[in-house]
């Protein structure tokens, strides 16, 4: 066991030094020499570094600071203590980075795209982790608490398009809340590549003789539905239950973990699903 968490936490800080060092790239050499601030606490950050000359990381801590304090206020330390590592981690390389890499400033476009790509690339490699930079992820997660009947991406597009309109009033300039909408859907494309591809979400089945452990955890600490399905071993004839949760891509690493810790000799089958409909994911449209 002490192998494993040791293999664990090696692994959680490659991902978290090398996706902060592309993160730190795509903000020092892209979006904030072209004025371009991407929705989040980035992008309030960077906006902030415009007005006042705080450094972009600092300004980054200083504002998921609060957040964090309602987080463990409201969500508990667990759900926040690799958010809390990648968050500072991610704020250093920015700082520690920006004197020595060079600022591009020619095609605003292009600034845009890279800037996307990168962002995408390092961020992705900190969701697989069960992580999170905190900014308008963290934020709207605690938005859900007093708004639940409310999707989670809606709640995120929300804040950070209100984050993109501040930027776009603060530069005086509609092309850079434009170019800013550009890096948001790249790197929210290329997010999406690191972790699952381009599906919208997954199906997982779980066969463990901890079920009702696997289970209770997967409805706390991630606070996702569970369905029990009845079967029968068709080589031992026993009954069996199999647990049935429907999940987002970024929440996979998660359940895997709570299975590990339960039942670490567990039958996981994870399958990609094209969409998802019902309380907590897509709404049904009204005909």
């Amino acid at each position: 066991m002490k192998k494993n968490r040791i293999k664990e936490y090696t692994i959680d800080a490659a991902a978290f030094l090398g996706g902060s060092a592309l993160f730190a790239v795509a903000i020092d050499t892209f979006s904030a020499p072209n004025a371009i601030a991407p929705g989040g606490a980035t992008g309030l950050a960077t906006i902030f570094n415009y007005l006042t000359g705080l450094p972009i990381g600092t300004a980054i801590l200083l504002i998921n600071l609060p957040l964090f304090l309602l987080g463990w206020r409201f969500l508990g330390w667990r759900f926040l203590a690799r958010t809390v590592a990648a968050t500072i981690l991610t704020s250093a390389f920015i700082d520690g980075l920006a004197p020595f890499l060079p600022q591009y400033q020619g095609d605003t476009l292009l600034a845009a795209l890279y800037g996307g790509f990168l962002s995408g690339l390092g961020l992705g490699l900190v969701y697989l982790r069960g992580a999170t930079t905190g900014g308008s992820d963290l934020g709207a997660k605690l938005l859900s608490l007093k708004f639940p009947h409310v999707p989670m991406g809606k709640l995120i597009m929300a804040v950070d398009l209100v984050i993109i309109l501040a930027a776009t009033v603060v530069y005086g300039t509609m092309e850079s809340g434009l170019y800013a909408v550009i890096m948001l859907f790249i790197s929210s494309r290329l997010i999406d590549g690191v972790l699952y591809g381009a599906d919208t979400g997954k199906m997982m089945l779980i066969v463990s003789d901890r079920n009702d452990t696997i289970a209770a955890r997967i409805l706390h600490d991630v606070e996702r539905g569970v369905t029990v399905l009845k079967a029968k071993g068709a080589y031992t004839g026993e009954d069996k239950e199999v647990l049935l949760c429907a999940v987002r891509r970024q929440e996979v690493f998660q359940i895997r973990a709570v299975i590990k810790s339960a039942d670490p000799d567990a039958f996981i089958v994870v399958s990609d699903v094209g969409e998802i409909i019902g309380e907590g994911f897509k709404h049904m449209d009204k005909q």
